[in-house]
Parts: structure tokens; C-alpha cells; sequence
């Protein structure tokens, strides 16, 4: 399997390059900064300099053309602000759907946010805050639309650091909590590895079900 990861410098990003290249397949991720390179290169991802709040459709589809499955990854970070939310968490998403069908790939995997669609958390939250769960929620909508689209949309919970545990809890709404960053790469890997959580959308956070089992039970 060949995976083209839009954000392939992220903390879950990195770690999914190294999960599916240590079992043979192969990733390349999409960066924006060159300095990066050697991070991908690593975790043994190939590394494309591609800034995705600049690049054309032609641009970012001549780089996943071939692919087996696409991730998005990407996200304006902690200390953007309520712009970058929308060119990075919701353009760049749709940028990378409208290369992957006009590259005939058509499996997409989202990372979004949990509660992305609950609309009463514009009440008490700050500007930049809204704007983010604004643009998952718009991406989400965009990219789950597409019929030529094989989509699943993980929506993890608060992302830790810790140590990955294996256990998870998958559900439409789990409700508040923490998941590890390695956790979420896990499951995303179980995801690609699982063609039928193809229009699903869950929520993940930490649980008591291994990883594989839960997956499997998706849908």
C-alpha cells in the first residue's frame, strides 16, 4: 500500500509513517518546510516540499497520483489564528479531495475533531477556537459528500503524548476525552487496513478495546 499523508510532519502523522513503512508499505508526506525532510525520511516516509495554502490542484494531484489512500493530516497548529484555520483545516482538505478524484484515488482518510459538528460549541469558546471546529465541520461535510469518494473521518479526542496504550473507545459520540497520538496512528492504520469503515464517520478517545476489534466493529 502507497499512503500520501497531507501534514506528513505532524506528531500522528510521523508516527503512521513509521508504523506503515516498518510493515513494508510505503508513505510519503506532504510538508511545507523543507528542514523537515529528514524527520519523514526517519521514519522512513519520502518527504515533498508542498505548501498546501499555495499549491493548485495539479500541483498536489501530480503527487498522489498512484496512490492507494490519502490522509489528511495537516492543521494551522496552536498559535494561528481564525484565517489560517480556514486555509489550512478546511481548504487544504478540500484541495487534497479534489486531487485525489481528479488522481483516481479514491480512498481518503480525515483526521478531524471531536464534536466537530456541534454547533452549540460556538457558545463560550473564543474566536480562533470557533473557527477551527467550524472549518473540520466544513471540510468534514465537503469531503464526506463525494460520491467518488471512499471517505472515513476519525475525529479523536484531547491528543496526548503518551505512550500508545492499544485500547480505544469508537463510537458516533463518545463524549469528552484523551486519546495518545500513537493510539490515533494506530487506528488510522487499522482504518486504511479496513476498506468498509469507508463512509464512516466515529469518534475515538481512550477505552478498553483493543484497537483491531475495535475497528472492526465500526459500522
Amino acid at each position: 500500500m502507497h499512503v500520501v499523508i497531507a501534514g506528513g510532519h505532524g506528531k500522528i502523522a510521523l508516527i503512521l509513517e513509521r508504523l506503515l513503512t516498518e510493515r513494508g508499505d510505503s508513505a510519503t508526506g506532504l510538508i511545507r518546510n523543507p528542514a523537515q525532510s529528514a524527520d519523514l525520511e526517519a521514519a522512513g516516509a519520502r518527504a515533498v516540499v508542498l505548501d498546501l495554502e499555495q499549491a493548485s490542484v495539479d500541483e498536489v494531484t501530480e503527487q498522489v497520483r498512484g496512490a492507494d489512500a490519502v490522509v489528511f493530516a495537516a492543521g494551522a497548529g496552536p498559535g494561528s489564528g481564525a484565517a489560517r484555520k480556514e486555509t489550512v483545516d478546511r481548504d487544504a482538505a478540500i484541495l487534497l479531495a479534489d486531487a485525489a478524484e481528479a488522481a483516481g484515488v479514491a480512498r481518503y482518510v480525515m483526521i478531524s475533531a471531536l464534536s466537530a459538528d456541534d454547533r452549540t460549541l460556538d457558545d463560550g469558546y473564543d474566536e480562533v477556537f470557533r473557527a477551527y471546529m467550524r472549518a473540520k465541520a466544513d471540510a468534514d461535510a465537503n469531503v464526506r459528500a463525494r460520491s467518488r469518494l471512499q471517505t472515513t473521518i476519525v475525529r479523536p479526542g484531547g491528543l496526548t503524548d503518551e505512550a500508545g496504550s492499544g485500547v480505544v473507545r469508537i463510537a458516533e459520540f463518545t463524549g469528552r476525552g484523551t486519546i495518545p497520538r500513537a493510539d490515533v496512528a494506530a487506528v488510522l492504520r487499522a482504518v486504511l487496513d479496513a476498506p468498509r469503515t469507508a463512509g464512516e464517520t466515529f469518534e475515538v478517545i481512550s477505552g478498553e478495546t483493543p484497537i483491531a476489534a475495535a475497528v472492526a466493529a465500526i459500522g
